[in-house]
């Protein structure tokens, strides 16, 4: 009998009908990834030369104060013709390699020993602090006296100037990556040399890398001004001598140079990011 009265009480429930002609969702989860746009890029460089090839055409542009793109194309050019575009070019290229390489590696070795040893940190860096605004080209007469006015000097400027910004982008790297991984792996039961190896380098290494673009720009900076004293060949001794002659076409095909340099390393380093970062997907 009860079990007659609960079947009476049991109101029967309608299922909804299923949904027909549904969308599906689209995916938003990029991220915020940026997508490569090429074309804008050559877009906006080939603007910037027409409105300055019709500005010195139409004589807006004082050929004096500034020579056409043409003229400037024409000094770069000659200098190729020449063959001394390649020694300017080689000379300007060992000692930056050199001296920024220099300069990384010992700006890596010391901001991971600051990011890791207590004592380290405490005793290097206060010393950066001090050191690191000062301007670099204004000790560039203190190392012509140290190391002479040959290649030592000009080494040795591009290296002091690509350690400081390595050193600081790596003991900032080391001291953000997160502390519950390290804990994570202290938990595993790893080795000291292991976390470091597999947490804290990978998880620095963003910062590390953000580090050598500001270093090597710093670089080229420093390596026109080393070599404005006392360099036979080299992009900032050609600059030089074409700035001394007024020769503003040639002036201009070395800056050209110059930019072309620093667009070339940027993208070298921008490949080095995605081949190391891929694992951040």
């Amino acid at each position: 009998m009860s079990h007659e009265v609960l079947r009476a009480d049991v109101v029967p429930v309608a299922r909804p009908a299923p949904l027909t002609g549904r969308r599906p969702v689209p995916f938003r989860g990029g991220g915020f990834r940026p997508r490569p746009r090429t074309s804008v890029s050559l877009l906006v460089f080939v603007g910037l030369l027409v409105l300055w090839q019709v500005g010195c055409s139409a004589g807006i542009i004082s050929p004096i104060a500034l020579p056409s793109p043409a003229q400037a194309f024409a000094a770069l050019l000659d200098l190729v013709q020449t063959g001394m575009l390649w020694k300017h070019l080689a000379a300007s290229l060992q000692r930056l390699v050199l001296g920024w390489t220099l300069g990384t590696v010992l700006g890596v070795a010391v901001g991971l020993a600051m990011g890791l040893f207590s004592l380290a940190r405490a005793g290097i860096v206060p010393l950066v602090s001090a050191i690191f605004p000062i301007p670099k080209i204004a000790l560039l007469p203190l190392f012509v006296i140290w190391f002479g006015t040959g290649e030592g000097s000009k080494v040795a400027t591009i290296l002091f100037g690509a350690f400081f910004p390595t050193v600081i982008a790596t003991y900032g790297g080391v001291d953000n990556v997160d502390r519950t991984l390290i804990r994570m792996g202290q938990s595993f039961g790893l080795s000291w040399l292991s976390i470091v190896r597999k947490i804290i380098v990978p998880g620095a290494l963003p910062a590390i890398l953000s580090g050598f673009r500001i270093s090597i720009s710093i670089s080229i900076v420093l390596l026109v001004a080393a070599e404005m004293i006392g360099a036979q060949f080299g992009i900032g001794a050609y600059i030089l001598e074409a700035g001394a002659l007024f020769a503003t076409d040639q002036l201009i095909a070395g800056v050209a140079i110059l930019s072309v340099l620093g667009l070339v390393l940027s993208t070298l380093i921008g490949r080095a990011e995605r081949y190391f970062l891929r694992w951040r997907g």
